[in-house]
């Protein structure tokens, strides 16, 4: 062989074996060659990363993310937070813990001889750079007005505006102004259930149970009716407007909310210290009032006979100070607490009281779905959820979070009930693939892909219509949202809650699973797929395109 061929297939050689090294620190491998230039490898990619505008920042715990950028060529600028900061496109961000004098190529040496890790380096490399996409926890971290239209941002402006149907605000100072009408409207629907319900009600009170206590599951045990299992012992008369007039029937309930329904009596009957005296001779009366209501108000069905309301702070999360309560002065006392910031309110929501049961205990379930455009509305929904279970069996004589909030935040602190069945897991959650095959085990394995996974998307759609007139649709923004739904007996999902910035952290084995994989599939649609609408974005997700003037598009 000629010396000079051996030379170029030995410099070809090293090419080939800088490239692997190169590769290898991509990937963060501490096992590189020491022959090559590790610092020289770290300013290469750094400077490719940059002429690219690959630099990234990541505020709140998301290894995820900041592992799949990684490999996609992207360098860290780690931000030191302060209120508010500046990361425009114009200037270094205001309010950085940093420094804008640049570092000597000495110091830079210094520095990367005191770390293993290359991407340490490399974040010191940038630290004066733009970042170009950013993915915070919390919205008001950023100075959302200062971004340039080429920086990505994991929020949008202005989405505090999205209402779940069912919901009150109620502003803690100004209780006067909240009515308790809809307190009254709603008792005035469980008593007319109540008369429907022990319409077949015999003496044996043997064959009815209300629907609150009945299980899911094929085969579960009749029970008692609720008037006898309360031991009732006072007797509500159905009256009219006027308190000289006889019985006129129960049509008055809702015509004159204000006289013939007094917090009192609605109290006394939804705790069960009161009854109607021969509900019978009201059945017909009470079954046709109930259905004109429920044509009106489909949530009619999921309300049940205790009139219980489920009290949130607006601004927390995870499920901290929520109660549920039946009484109206109990609800108007708590919200209008001295111990409270006059700018604090309570989102007052009407609890669903027959959900559907799992081996008796109550779950919700977890669904993630990504807005990237708001005109067109653009939203993609992830085919992968989870189901999150309480600890203790379903009960509405106890109004304990324990049993009625199935957060996950809430439960992981609690001992799961003896009396809970042993069929469900240890950690309180089920994949959706997991109760698609409970549902198949009995029966009703269509149920998933033909009422709950389109009415839950179609839940989604809709409100997010709702809103987009009040959203800032930035161009350069998305946002990850989790949304909670409640199954009903008929298997319908109620949606109950959306939350922005929803956990992301391994807590069990279901969610150190589906969280990554929803991460993942994020960065793929938000980031791979702008350079290349055809990639490859996940398994676990479809898009839903809702222009102006077109429906439902999968």
């Amino acid at each position: 062989m000629e010396p000079g061929e051996r030379k170029r297939l030995l410099s070809a050689s090293s090419l080939e074996g800088d490239w692997r090294e190169e590769n290898k620190l991509k990937r963060g491998d501490s096992s590189a060659s020491p022959k090559l230039d590790r610092y020289k490898m770290a300013r290469q990619l750094t400077e490719k990363a940059i002429k690219d505008k690959k630099i990234f920042s990541i505020h709140g715990h998301y290894p995820v993310v900041r592992a799949l950028l990684r490999r996609k060529g992207w360098v860290e600028k780690k931000l030191h937070f302060l209120p508010r900061i500046s990361v425009s496109a114009d200037g270094e961000g205001e309010g950085a813990a940093e420094s804008k004098r640049p570092e000597s190529k000495e110091s830079q040496e210094a520095a990367f001889e005191e770390t293993d890790d290359i991407h340490d380096v490399m974040s010191r490399l940038v630290r004066n750079e733009v970042p170009y996409f950013l993915w915070t926890i919390k919205r008001d971290s950023i100075d959302y007005h200062s971004l340039s239209g080429d920086q990505m941002l994991n929020h949008f402006g202005r989405t505090a505006s999205l209402r779940v149907p069912g919901c009150r605000s109620l502003c803690p100072r100004v209780t006067l102004s909240v009515s308790p009408d809809d307190f009254r409207r709603t008792a005035a629907s469980s008593i007319l259930k109540w008369v429907v319900s022990h319409q077949h009600c015999p003496k044996s009170h043997a064959q009815s149970r209300p629907k609150e206590a009945q299980d899911s599951d094929p085969g579960s045990q009749k029970g008692v009716c609720s008037g006898c299992q309360r031991g009732l012992k006072t007797q509500v008369y159905i009256r009219g407007p006027s308190v000289h007039a006889p019985r006129p029937g129960a049509a008055s309930l809702l015509r004159s909310p204000s006289t013939a329904l007094r917090p009192s009596v609605l109290s006394a009957f939804c705790s069960g210290k009161a009854f109607i005296s021969n509900p019978r001779n009201h059945f017909s009366q009470c079954q046709a009032l109930l259905n004109r209501i429920s044509s009106a108000s489909p949530q009619t069905e999921i309300d049940g006979l205790r009139n219980i309301w489920i009290v949130k702070p607006a601004a927390k999360s995870r499920g901290r100070d929520i109660v549920c309560m039946n009484r109206v002065e109990e609800i108007l006392e708590l919200v209008a607490s001295d111990n409270l910031l006059a700018k604090d309110k309570w989102v007052v929501q009407k609890y669903i009281e027959t959900p559907l049961l799992i081996y008796d205990t109550k779950f919700d379930i977890r669904q993630w779905f990504l807005v990237t455009d708001w005109n067109p509305l653009t939203i993609w929904f992830y085919k992968e959820s989870y189901l999150r279970f309480s600890t203790r069996r379903f009960s509405l004589d106890d109004l304990d979070g324990a049993i009625h909030l199935c957060n996950n935040s809430i439960q992981k602190h609690l001992k799961i009930d003896k009396g809970r069945s042993p069929l469900l897991p240890y950690h309180n959650m089920w994949t959706s693939a997991r109760f698609q095959e409970y549902l198949q085990k009995r029966g009703r394995g269509s149920v998933w892909g033909s009422v709950i996974y389109p009415a839950m998307k179609q839940a989604i759609a809709n409100t997010m219509k709702v809103a987009q007139d009040h959203v800032e649709p930035r161009k350069s923004s998305f946002e990850l949202y989790g949304a909670d739904f409640i199954l009903g007996h008929d298997f319908k999902p109620w949606l109950i809650e959306i939350n922005s910035s929803p956990t992301m952290h391994a807590s069990t084995p279901v969610t150190a699973q589906l969280c990554a994989q929803v991460q993942e599939d994020t960065i793929k649609v938000v980031l791979d797929r702008k350079g290349d609408r055809s990639c490859d974005v996940g398994t676990s997700s479809c898009s839903v395109c809702c222009g102006p003037a077109a429906g439902l598009r999968v």
